[in-house]
């Protein structure tokens, strides 16, 4: 990433969702909060169709959740006058939490999936306006049987298959991965491989408590899945999976992110798998591999190198689509990173955030230079 690259992070926090802007290198500068005293679980960035529509789920304590966008950066917001994710009366359930904002490709203009608590699939096709329940998975039979991960039963995974927009990859905390091959009319659960470690069949066909999938940017076949207790890797677009986490420290985590260019490379941030949660050896460190998940490597210049207690929740960890790319994360301490070198080296951002729940980063146009 040049230093005229022209960058907008967006961080999601309990508090509020703060903008920055940098070049990936040297300073950056953030502004906010937006929606003070609303939780951020999701932000979604729509560059489809010549422009940049932000996408925010917002979580007020006093009024509800609910789903705003803006076509200027952030300079002003809009609300649709009906709630624009509402669960239709016949199935008894009332909106918790938009867990996912996710755009379809550019096949599918219009297009933006959110993914809720409770656990359902919501489709819009006027560009995250409106939305409406996608009833075949809600009234899937395996459903009513789905848990609840330690955050509440949150479907937080949606991906769309860049060369097919009917076939769709659902995640559920804790129901596992689904999948569609025909835009939504019907599903099948798909965990062949993953484990259940906290359930006596621990290859059931569903239930796993999976915490976040990436798909390969390069090959659309190829998908990274961070599960609560191993890491894999499907090569059959979700169908199987196998465990790839051989040389990791630990296998628990909650955030995967693919590389947005080169084939084979993603990034995890893992945790202690025992009930403390928190970096393992306390020390603050992303792990790469750029050989689909054979290998693994530390990634730790320019991190705190101990005594470092910052946990990555699911969606804190993204790219951008620059090349070199752009790698960030934020933490529950309110520290948000990154790398402008594809995870080479990091430097902190800015600090002293609320809890930060998640992150979204997307190149603008470069900037002219001065």
């Amino acid at each position: 990433m040049s230093d005229e690259r022209d960058v907008l992070l967006a961080v999601g926090t309990q508090k509020g969702l703060f903008l920055g802007r940098g070049s990936g290198r040297g300073t950056w500068v953030f502004g906010g909060p937006h929606f003070q005293m609303n939780a951020i679980y999701s932000v979604g960035i729509d560059r489809r169709g010549g422009r940049t529509r932000l996408l925010v789920g917002a979580d007020s304590s006093h009024w509800g959740p609910s789903v705003w966008w803006s076509d200027d950066l952030g300079a002003s917001w809009q609300e649709s006058s009906k709630p624009a994710v509402r669960f239709p009366e016949r199935t008894g359930a009332s909106l918790e939490r938009v867990w996912q904002l996710q755009p379809a490709g550019e096949e599918a203009p219009g297009v933006v999936y959110a993914g809720t608590e409770p656990a359902a699939l919501f489709r819009s096709t006027d560009g995250g306006e409106s939305f409406a329940l996608v009833d075949a998975l809600w009234d899937h039979p395996q459903r009513e049987h789905w848990g609840a991960g330690y955050g509440g039963q949150g479907m937080h995974t949606v991906l769309t298959d860049p060369r097919d927009p009917d076939v769709l990859t659902v995640a559920v905390s804790s129901g596992g991965v689904y999948r569609s091959t025909d835009g939504g009319d019907s599903w099948e659960p798909s965990n062949t491989g993953i484990q259940a470690t906290f359930l006596p069949d621990r290859f059931p066909e569903f239930g796993q408590c999976v915490h976040k999938i990436a798909r390969d940017a390069a090959d659309p076949d190829r998908m990274y899945l961070q599960n609560h207790g191993g890491v894999y890797r499907s090569d059959d677009a979700g169908r199987t999976w196998k465990s790839i986490s051989g040389d990791l420290p630990a296998d628990f985590g909650f955030g995967v992110a693919a590389h947005p260019h080169a084939a084979g490379t993603a990034y995890l941030f893992p945790l202690d798998a025992d009930y403390a949660r928190l970096p393992v050896d306390r020390r603050c460190r992303v792990f790469r591999t750029t050989d689909a998940g054979e290998t693994w490597q530390p990634l730790d210049t320019g991190l705190p190198p101990e005594n470092h207690y910052g946990v990555v929740l699911r969606d804190a960890l993204c790219t951008d689509d620059a090349d070199p790319a752009g790698v960030y994360f934020g933490n529950r301490n309110g520290e948000v990173y990154g790398s402008a070198d594809d995870g080479g080296s990091w430097s902190l951002l800015t600090a002293h955030l609320p809890d930060v729940l998640c992150v979204r980063a997307a190149t603008l146009a470069p900037r002219r230079a001065v």
